[in-house]
């Protein structure tokens, strides 16, 4: 077996793939954060991934409330007065085009879509999609990777080659369907949401309602060529056996009726080849599904929600601990930050992950954490940043009349 490379290389992401608690552990671990003070960096860690926490939660509050007219599984009721009118539903698609770019997914438009649905995939399925029944539809992609697929074509002689696949990591498919359509009435004033992992580029068609199994060239020959072929020999059997009955009269019409019911039957059996062909396709459409569907609807909110906020807190604490490197003492530019955590990333994930120090240093600025003089940015104390988040913590557990009243 061999690998032969036939996709291009990935995008750069803005995606951290580490865990939160990992991350802060490397950190804590690193030349970054002074000896003997490993326990108060995680201790600053937990104070600040708490806070991230209180504050997304506030905003899943506000999304569920959002989505819950909306959701398709919902097994509550909905009151008399409580409607779900159409712009609400567009403002709810705005909200989440939002999150996901926060999320660091992005938004496939139109035109990427129809050339990803025009590539004839080697690993999936051929299907022709019907956006005339999406009143709207968006797809949001994170993270491309290579991934290596046995495969055989008649090619190699159908032996067993490794081939090269950009998938897409995480895939999200959000539409809402025409209300006309009666086989979805099911769906009617709803918007579903789907996430999936580790999707060719090629094959995201097989995601959405609608789609048709494209029969391929193999696949129809096998039906027609037999097909043909048969019809055209009980052809020259009837005209031969027309012959026959002119001069043998009655017994040998029998033979002719036969030959007529040996093609019809012929004919059914090719009608039932085909369908049972389609139902090969569709089960492997299913089969596939099965695996890679991640999450649906409501839950696919609270997974991205719970992402965003884990990303939130990466940036933060990479930023602040490349800040507090002893090896910068008057701290660093937003380049220097970005270069610096840049590597730091592929030291330990082997990837080319595109640091957003902008974004980083924007939290930290409005949680207090950082000075800055003449460009350059410094994290200020380990202790000093601890009294920081306590009373920013404090704060947000006051209750309003003291928050009005201080």
């Amino acid at each position: 077996m061999h690998a032969e490379p036939t996709e291009p290389a990935p995008l750069r992401e803005h995606f951290i793939p580490l865990r939160a608690t990992d991350l802060a552990q490397l950190l804590a671990n690193s030349e970054l954060i002074a000896p003997g003070q490993q326990a108060a960096f995680l201790g600053l860690c937990r104070m600040l991934k708490a806070i991230f926490h209180f504050e997304y939660h506030e905003q899943l509050l506000r999304v569920k409330d959002t989505y819950a007219p909306f959701d398709p599984d919902a097994d509550t009721l909905r009151l008399k007065w409580d409607d779900a009118p159409a712009q609400r539903s567009d403002e709810f698609f705005d909200s989440l085009v939002n999150l996901f770019e926060r999320a660091n997914f992005r938004r496939l438009d139109r035109v990427e879509l129809q050339q990803a649905f025009e590539v004839t995939s080697e690993w999936g399925l051929n299907l022709d999609v019907d956006f005339s029944i999406f009143d709207r539809l968006e797809v949001f992609a994170r993270g491309e990777r290579v991934i290596h697929r046995e495969h055989r074509t008649w090619r190699s002689w159908f032996r067993t080659e490794l081939k090269d696949v950009l998938v897409h990591q995480r895939l999200v498919v959000a539409f809402r369907l025409r209300e006309e359509l009666p086989e979805h009435s099911d769906l009617n004033g709803t918007v579903t949401l789907k996430m999936f992992k580790e999707i060719p580029k090629s094959d995201i068609e097989m995601l959405l309602p609608g789609t048709r199994v494209r029969m391929t060239l193999l696949d129809r020959a096998k039906i027609a060529l037999p097909t043909i072929s048969g019809l055209m020999m009980a052809v020259y059997k009837i005209v031969r056996a027309g012959v026959v009955i002119a001069f043998a009269g009655a017994y040998s019409m029998l033979s002719f009726l036969g030959l007529i019911g040996g093609t019809i039957g012929y004919g059914v059996k090719s009608f039932f080849g085909y369908l049972r062909t389609k139902d090969k396709y569709q089960a492997d459409l299913t089969r596939n599904l099965y695996y890679q569907n991640l999450d649906n609807n409501a839950g696919v909110l609270f997974r991205l929600l719970d992402e965003v906020e884990e990303q939130e807190f990466r940036e933060a604490v990479l930023a602040y601990s490349v800040l507090t490197d002893r090896a910068a003492p008057n701290g660093r530019t937003l380049d220097e930050l970005d270069v610096a955590a840049e590597e730091l990333l592929a030291q330990a994930t082997d990837l080319d992950i595109d640091f957003e120090a902008d974004d980083a240093i924007n939290k930290l600025v409005r949680l207090g954490l950082v000075t800055k003089r003449d460009q350059r940015y410094k994290a200020i104390p380990l202790q000093e940043a601890q009294q920081v988040l306590c009373s920013m913590w404090a704060g947000y557990l006051a209750p309003e009349e003291l928050k009005r009243s201080a």
